[in-house]
């Protein structure tokens, strides 16, 4: 696992450097709207701790952090009207390490929607 750079733009952003339009804040989370939308609605989601992928998240972040970060993107689903009990769906995606093109080596949860958002991945 590469170790976690503090220059990165999401660390950046919660130690409140760079300004971010704040979906929802929580003890452990920190959601906002992508400044770059691929669909009408598109959120990130981003611990407040320091981990790079999804599974360094999974593997080292504590029951609080896990459990309010879940919490947290039903929360913001269903707030924006995504949720399957108020609307029509949406997509989450996380990105990890070279082969799953992540950009920003802070973990964080794509949350795609408003409209259907086509294929999953294009065909290899």
């Amino acid at each position: 696992m590469p170790a976690y750079d503090p220059t990165n733009i999401f660390a950046r952003i919660l130690r409140g450097e760079i300004p971010n339009k704040t979906v929802l804040e929580t003890e452990h989370t920190l959601a906002f709207y992508d400044i770059a939308p691929k669909a009408p609605v598109h959120v990130l989601v981003i611990p407040k701790g320091a981990y790079v992928t999804y599974d360094d998240f999974a593997a080292h972040a504590s029951e609080a952090e896990i459990v309010d970060f879940h919490r947290a993107v039903a929360h913001i689903t269903r707030e924006l009207g995504l949720d399957m009990e108020t609307g029509q769906g949406f997509r989450a995606i996380t990105n990890a390490g070279e082969h799953g093109l992540q950009e920003v080596p802070h973990f964080h949860l794509h949350i795609l929607g408003g409209h259907p958002v086509g294929p999953l991945v294009a065909p290899f």
